[in-house]
């Protein structure tokens, strides 16, 4: 089915991470190494691991890359039906003989059924655009993006002051009596401080003091004294949380978190179009279930009437009987086919939350597109690795492995002790004016220098050693958790290919069975319109026929139904949906309006 006109999923962007997760999928199913340089052995090993299952998945595949185009026999060619007769016979039955729709009974409110026709490409529009799930899923992404802001700010510049007002009135003994030592001070303190990538913290303050003494007997110079310092910190750990990929691990985490609830959306995207495509398609099936059912049951009352009017010659009871129950039961069946398009109409509306036709109305959504028989062309190669590269689990599968290779990171640098250093250097002035002072302390009158180291180990460092094995477990866990992602892809690749293939033959099959039914009623119609064989009897065998060609009609509109659901789901399958459907995705940003 062709879509003209190009759907929006446009959020504004921030964070451009979503290509290059379908870059590390690529990269991992073209057997190239992960970006996270993996050094031991062992690890080495592990990306090997991961790097072969999906090789693995992808061998047999690559043994026969040419595509394939779905075939089935010409089925109705072999009933050698003339072009005269077909034409009668489709007019008389199949998908093309039913231009309106079905009676669609009353709703809940007593009404009768108000309808509205949409196509495919404005109910998946809708569904794009104003799905509640969707919608709930788009907010996650600038959720992550604010957790990764914060966890950005560890490394900012932070100012800090402090500022004490001090009065002491203390006493000394002395040589004649309890004398008492009156002062006054005023000291402030000022400086920024970082935190640095290193995992070191750098700082600056200036402090100043200023102090008025009282002594009796003595005197202090200068007096009042203003103090000016200037001073430079770095601590510096040397072992345990050294380096950037300790100090970065929270931003790292965040910005995978945001790259996982991007793919999430994706995710949730993909599913809700695929089930808005999947329960169009079945309204299609059951709109004309009822058109077929609704023509059986026109057919069976003819019958019965003929059969009543027999009554004097040679029906008895029990066959009118028979064919008044066949009727009911035909009616019965038209009932549940008004209530299931009612049921699909109510589902597709609250997948696509259209302000203009919610999903508390009573108007009943009718497909105006129709199933489309028409074979494919597909590559298993082809298929397979695009669900490989595109399925949003795939890349959520990676971030974990990536995650989880980040915390096995920290906690091998936790085993290591506590090593740290601390250089200072302050500068001092003092003099009766503060400006004096500090221009005192930058002539390096008075220099302070200190270098210091502080060691800890833990005796047995038993935990950081049990950690560390935990998250080294806990990365093997993830490197099969993506294999077996992987191979869940292909597994639903392939079957959604499987279904295609079968449903593509059944459209033969099935459209073969109803030509043949037809042409089994028509046969006995013509003969019945010639005087032949007008009996109770007949007409008894007029009903069993009707029943089997509207038994044939079903199947086929089964099998056209469920060939667009096998297309569905095999875009799904290979995370395409949004690109089929023409709707662009956008990542998420909760940046302001006008950044």
């Amino acid at each position: 089915m062709t879509r003209a006109q190009r759907s929006s999923f446009i959020l504004r962007p921030r964070h451009r991470s979503a290509g290059a997760l379908l870059a590390a999928a690529a990269v991992l199913s073209a057997g190239c190494a992960v970006e996270n340089p993996l050094r031991s052995d062992g690890e080495r090993i592990l990306r090997h691991s991961v790097l072969e299952g999906v090789e693995r998945e992808l061998s047999d595949a690559r043994s026969q890359p040419l595509p394939v185009i779905t075939d089935r026999p010409d089925s109705v060619g072999g009933l050698n039906i003339r072009p005269d007769i077909a034409r009668e016979l489709d007019a008389m039955a199949g998908p093309a003989s039913y231009p309106g729709s079905g009676p669609l009974g009353v709703d809940l409110t007593g009404r009768p059924v108000r309808t509205v026709s949409l196509s495919l490409e404005r109910c998946v529009r809708a569904t794009a655009a104003n799905n509640i799930a969707v919608q709930f899923a788009r907010i996650g992404p600038a959720i992550n993006e604010a957790q990764i802001i914060a966890a950005e700010a560890a490394f900012d510049w932070t100012f800090f002051t402090n500022l004490n007002w001090t009065i002491s009135d203390a006493p000394r003994v002395s040589t004649t009596s309890i004398q008492t030592d009156e002062s006054q001070s005023l000291q402030n303190q000022l400086g920024l401080r970082r935190q640095l990538v290193g995992g070191g913290r750098f700082s600056v303050q200036a402090d100043s003091a200023y102090q008025y003494v009282t002594r009796p007997g003595a005197g202090v110079e200068p007096n009042p004294a203003m103090t000016g310092q200037v001073t430079a910190q770095w601590d510096q750990p040397l072992l345990r949380n050294f380096g950037s990929e300790v100090s970065r691990a929270e931003i790292r985490l965040a910005t995978n978190a945001q790259r996982t609830a991007i793919q999430t959306l994706r995710r949730d995207l993909i599913r809700v179009l695929s089930d808005t495509e999947r329960t169009y398609w079945q309204l299609v099936r059951a709109h004309q279930d009822l058109q077929i059912l609704q023509r059986l049951l026109e057919r069976g009352v003819r019958v019965r009437d003929q059969l009543i009017e027999r009554q004097v010659l040679d029906a008895n009871n029990a066959q009118i009987a028979d064919a008044r129950a066949r009727v009911e039961r035909r009616a019965a069946d038209v009932l549940r086919a008004q209530t299931q398009i009612r049921v699909l109409s109510n589902q597709l509306k609250q997948l696509m939350n259209d302000p203009g036709l919610p999903a508390g109305s009573e108007i009943v959504v009718l497909p105006s597109d129709t199933t489309v028989d028409a074979p494919i062309k597909f590559s298993l190669l082809e298929s397979v690795s695009t669900g490989v590269q595109n399925r949003p689990e795939v890349q959520n599968a990676v971030i974990d492995i990536d995650d989880a290779s980040i915390r096995q990171t920290v906690a091998d640098n936790l085993r290591l002790p506590d090593l740290s250093m601390r250089l200072q250097a302050r500068f001092t002035g003092i003099e009766n004016d503060l400006l004096e002072a500090y221009v005192d302390a930058a002539n390096g009158t008075f220099i302070d220098y200190l270098a210091g180291l502080n060691f800890e180990l833990p005796i047995g460092n038993r935990r950081a050693e049990a950690d560390f094995r935990r998250r080294r477990l806990e990365r093997l866990q993830s490197v099969l958790a993506y294999r077996n992602t992987v191979q869940q892809v292909v597994g639903e690749v392939k079957g959604a290919l499987e279904r295609v293939q079968l449903n593509y033959a059944l459209i033969g099959q099935t459209a073969s069975s109803r030509y043949a039914a037809a042409d089994s009623l028509r046969v006995l119609e013509v003969q019945k319109e010639q005087g032949e064989g007008f009996t109770v009897e007949r007409l008894a065998i007029e009903l069993d026929r009707q029943e089997s060609l509207a038994a044939a009609e079903r199947g086929e509109a089964e099998a056209l139904a469920e060939y667009s659901v096998a297309l569905t789901d095999l875009f799904a399958a290979m995370g395409t949906t949004m690109e089929r459907a023409n709707v662009e995705f956008v990542v998420p940003s909760n940046a302001p309006e006008g950044d």
